[in-house]
């Protein structure tokens, strides 16, 4: 199927100062907002708990971020779910998270006779634990004794720690294995005390029993995972970089690598012009979108390539044009096709799914756009002004060495 007239040439480099223009607008643009308004980093990034809420009667965010900073957690993010079965479907997020600092550690392992010069008195032979164990969430702590556990004994015990409250419940200390006489402690965690505290201030009658989801990470995790995302969308984008310069020629790689770099910069841009949060699904876009964007940019660098050998004759101009003008037809059906799909996931899907979508809509046709105004005419300008020069450098070096030989 051809959407343009066969044979047609385009003057697509006749108007590439235009759109480098437009391209170093949307990258400055881009910087600017890392720094103002700043990206929304989510939790996966800056660490926090976050739990989603459906409320069984109608319930709007400012009640909800209300009763949540009266129970006692600062700056919290209320964000309402588009979802037709939960219409009052809230999505929660605070930056405390459930965690035991080495301090209160130590006082739980004394508590629970762990560990050197312990009271005799409290601490008898068939109460001494020989291994305590803190779930990385701060939630459990998992408790081997020397004999048979008594419950009886551990919840007197860890009734004794400030600061530790033990999850509501009938196995909020449960024996996890009597073989090996070990015990599991389940203690409140921060989504339980957001749940508790909701319940508190709005009511049982609108607040569910549990919520939908709880998640939570550190702030280390969520700092090495934000560092981790960064390194791999450049490790990507090198390695694509040096596959373009083995695969077909030095001089195409950098335009190959400039424009997967404006792809993923103007993505993250529009995503933070937009209000949205970036957390791993985002870069998995970012990710998707720069495999996509490099498989157009390849096709057309082949085409490119095939012509080399046609029109030895024609400027590297008319080459590109010439190349762009023959696939431009299958590049807008293959990327308008692809939109079109992503288009159902986007006004029918909700939650993470509808983001993922849109960022992949945007990325996509910042990818359709680059192959066509980004690389080639970077590709161009390399061929012109480094390698154009390198190789007429060549034939006079020759002349020099043949001349200097005969004398």
């Amino acid at each position: 199927m051809e959407l343009f007239p066969v044979g047609r040439v385009f003057d697509f480099m006749g108007k590439r100062r235009y759109f480098i223009a437009l391209s170093l607008i949307i990258v400055a643009g881009s910087l600017v907002s890392l720094v103002w308004p700043g990206p929304k980093l989510g939790t996966d990034f800056r660490g926090g708990t976050e739990i989603e809420v459906a409320f069984t009667q109608p319930t709007n965010s400012g009640d909800v971020r209300k009763a949540v900073i009266a129970s006692g957690f600062a700056q919290p993010d209320v964000v309402k779910v588009d979802d037709a079965s939960n219409p009052y479907r809230y999505l929660i997020r605070v930056q405390e998270v459930s965690t035991i600092d080495e301090a209160k550690q130590a006082e739980i392992e004394r508590a629970l006779c762990f560990g050197e010069d312990l009271p005799a008195a409290e601490c008898s032979a068939e109460h001494a634990a020989t291994e305590v164990k803190f779930s990385p969430g701060g939630d459990k702590v998992s408790v081997r004794f020397g004999g048979a556990p008594d419950l009886a004994w551990v919840r007197q015990r860890i009734g004794k720690v400030s600061g530790i409250t033990l999850r509501a419940g009938e196995n909020d200390i449960s024996v996890q294995s009597s073989r090996e006489n070990r015990v599991e402690i389940a203690l409140q965690s921060r989504g339980d005390q957001l749940m508790d505290g909701l319940r508190q201030r709005l009511g049982p009658e609108r607040v569910p029993a549990s919520a939908l989801r709880v998640e939570w990470i550190g702030p280390k995790a969520g700092a090495q995972l934000r560092n981790s995302a960064f390194v791999s969308v450049l490790l990507s984008i090198v390695f694509i970089g040096a596959y373009i310069a083995f695969r077909f020629d030095l001089r195409f790689a950098p335009g190959a690598v400039l424009s997967l770099l404006h792809d993923a910069i103007g993505l993250i841009g529009v995503w933070i012009l937009l209000g949205k949060e970036i957390n791993l699904a985002t870069i998995a876009s970012v990710l998707t979108v720069v495999g996509y964007s490099i498989n157009d940019t390849v096709i057309v660098y082949d085409r490119v390539r095939e012509n080399l050998g046609k029109m030895r004759a024609a400027s590297f101009d008319t080459l590109i044009n010439t190349s762009l003008s023959e696939m431009l037809s299958r590049t807008v059906l293959t990327s308008g096709t692809t939109v079109m799909s992503l288009l159902a996931f986007f006004l029918w899907g909700t939650g993470a799914l509808k983001d993922f979508a849109l960022s992949l809509i945007i990325g996509i046709v910042l990818g359709t756009y680059s192959s066509i105004y980004v690389s080639l005419p970077i590709t161009e300008w390399f061929d012109k002004h480094l390698f154009a020069k390198r190789a007429a450098k060549k034939p006079r070096r020759a002349a020099a060495k043949r001349a200097s030989a005969s004398t």
